[in-house]
């Protein structure tokens, strides 16, 4: 009896421990690699902060029968899309546009998604820089002007007044990006992690509440 309770309270052994060379191993390994983890741990903050655009305002205001959008976005100088525009390449934008309202009880409510299509080219024999907006298309004598006006969006009509309920908050989201699917294969290669052309503003994402008055 005695030797079956010893044998049941028998102190456990003791977990391995790495001998000495190990353990200095193990410490300069992780010495050595610290610096690389720190550095993998903030590339998605240097990548979105490589973007080099971003909303300078954005509101979704009624007009008549519609709700429409208004917007302005700011670039930092980019040589290198004015290069590729300037070869005769028409380089593609696309602004996205969602509408939800939340629900408690579920997912929240998509009410409406938009996309506006943006292209940017330029005609050597009229030296004039074209933007088309669907079938719309506008000239201008300089790429900074073609270029502002792109990345100003105004009276953008995204849904009714009449599908949103008078006094209720819903929740907006808008972004503009470099459309890279549209670009040809070859450039698609090339741009892949060129921060120059990883052109995008991200999702800005505000509340906004319906309103029965016209905007001033």
């Amino acid at each position: 009896m005695t030797a079956s309770i010893l044998h049941c309270w028998r102190k456990p052994p003791e977990p391995l421990r790495p001998r000495c060379a190990s353990g200095r191993l193990y410490r300069a390994l992780l010495v050595l690699l610290l610096p690389l983890l720190l550095c993998l741990g903030g590339l998605p903050a240097a990548r979105a902060a490589g973007r080099g655009m971003e909303f300078r305002y954005h509101e979704v205001v009624p007009i008549d029968l519609l709700y429409v959008l208004n917007a302005s976005v700011e670039l930092q100088p980019n040589p290198r899309l004015q290069e590729m525009v300037e070869s005769g390449l028409a380089i593609p934008f696309q602004a996205e546009f969602v509408l939800t309202r939340g629900r408690w009880y579920w997912l929240d409510e998509t009410i409406v998604e938009r996309t506006m299509n943006f292209r940017l080219a330029y005609h050597a024999l009229t030296r004039q820089y074209r933007l088309s907006i669907g079938s719309i298309h506008r000239s201008f004598a300089s790429f900074d002007e073609a270029l502002r006006a792109m990345l100003t969006l105004r009276n953008w009509a995204v849904l009714d007044r009449s599908r949103l309920n008078d006094g209720e908050a819903y929740t907006a989201a808008l972004r503009l990006r470099l459309d890279m699917s549209q670009l040809p294969k070859p450039f698609q290669v090339a741009a892949l992690g060129n921060r120059d052309l990883d052109l995008s503003t991200g999702w800005a994402r505000w509340s906004f509440v319906a309103s029965a008055t016209d905007a001033q």
